[in-house]
C-alpha cells in the first residue's frame, strides 16, 4: 500500500527522507480516509442493502480512495508534513 503512494512523491535525498516522505504519505492518506468517512463515502445505502458486510469494505474503498488522491498530488498536505518531520528530525 505505501510503495504505490510513492511512486507519485519527489525523489527523496537520502534513506532517511524516503522514510520521512513514506510516513508523510501515509498520513496524508489517513486524514483523507477520516475525511471521507464523515462525508459518508463507502457507507452502505439503505437502498442496496447490503448489511454489515457492505458497510465493513466500504472502509476498504475509502483507503483506496484516500491513497489515489495522495499518489496524484491534489492536496499537497504530505509535502508540508514531510519539510515538518524532516525539519524536526534535523533540528
Amino acid at each position: 500500500m505505501i510503495d504505490a503512494l510513492n511512486s507519485a512523491a519527489p525523489p527523496a535525498h537520502t534513506a532517511h527522507d524516503a522514510k520521512l516522505r513514506r510516513a508523510a504519505d501515509q498520513l496524508e492518506a489517513n486524514f483523507l480516509a477520516e475525511m471521507l468517512k464523515s462525508t459518508g463515502f463507502g457507507a452502505a445505502q439503505e437502498s442496496f442493502g447490503g448489511g454489515a458486510g457492505e458497510e465493513q469494505f466500504g472502509s476498504f474503498l475509502r483507503t483506496a480512495q484516500a491513497e489515489e488522491m495522495v499518489k496524484s498530488g491534489r492536496i499537497g498536505l504530505a509535502e508540508h508534513l514531510f519539510e515538518a518531520l524532516k525539519e524536526r528530525a534535523n533540528g
